[in-house]
């Protein structure tokens, strides 16, 4: 029997924690969720959209640059304090690049008395999030490099992280073949069924001109 089920959410409580803190009636609930989900899209684009101005820079920062790893949102009576945890933050260190975003995000914030607080966190080792792996494979794949290339070039890439373990699951019409299949790769241990093992966890598709690609990855960060 398969045993399929999303690693991050098997250990909500553990060892991995909410991204939204807030409290709501059951009948207002649902609005807190889409007012939630809202302000995530719109921070994902505002960092799709200014990173297509400056696309001409090397194939090494742009494949990494710019990644959001997770977003916190933090609702207080009068206040949402969003907490952007991203890769590299060249962009929105920017001068009037916060203030641009906060007029962007409070058009999707139903209430007019709530100000936002918008906070960048840099993270401390960027190749150990899978987001940042995915988005280098992407980029790699989308400059005709040979996906078991791009998968050992990401490996090699977590050799200066703190990690005990990785898997990397591209699927699809790999090389253009007509029919799809998956391909993986794995290094270090992986222990999917220990609740107390962190493990982090990334599904992230792909475009290319053969059709969608679903790249997966599995990072063992810490634990038994």
């Amino acid at each position: 029997m398969g045993q399929k089920i999303n690693p991050l959410g098997f250990r909500l409580g553990t060892t991995q924690n909410h991204h939204s803190f807030w409290f709501a009636q059951p009948k207002n609930y649902s609005e807190g969720l889409q007012e939630d989900k809202k302000i995530r899209n719109c921070i994902k684009n505002y960092i799709q959209k200014n990173r297509k101005k400056g696309s001409n820079r090397k194939m090494e920062s742009d494949s990494s640059s710019e990644v959001i790893t997770h977003i916190e949102i933090q609702k207080e009576i009068d206040t949402i304090h969003v907490i952007i945890h991203i890769g590299f933050p060249n962009l929105l260190k920017k001068k009037g690049a916060i203030e641009e975003l906060e007029k962007d995000l409070q058009k999707e914030v139903n209430s007019v008395n709530q100000r936002l607080n918008i906070a960048i966190e840099k993270v401390k080792e960027p190749y150990r999030q899978p987001n940042i792996l995915a988005e280098y494979i992407a980029f790699q794949l989308k400059n005709r490099v040979s996906f078991r290339k791009a998968m050992k070039k990401a490996i090699e890439l977590t050799k200066k992280a703190d990690i005990k373990g990785i898997k990397i699951q591209i699927a699809g019409r790999l090389a253009g073949k007509e029919i799809a299949r998956a391909e993986c790769i794995k290094k270090g241990r992986l222990p999917l069924q220990t609740i107390r093992a962190k493990i982090d966890y990334c599904c992230y598709p792909i475009r290319t001109i053969y059709g969608v690609l679903g790249v997966k990855i599995w990072i063992f960060v810490e634990g038994e």
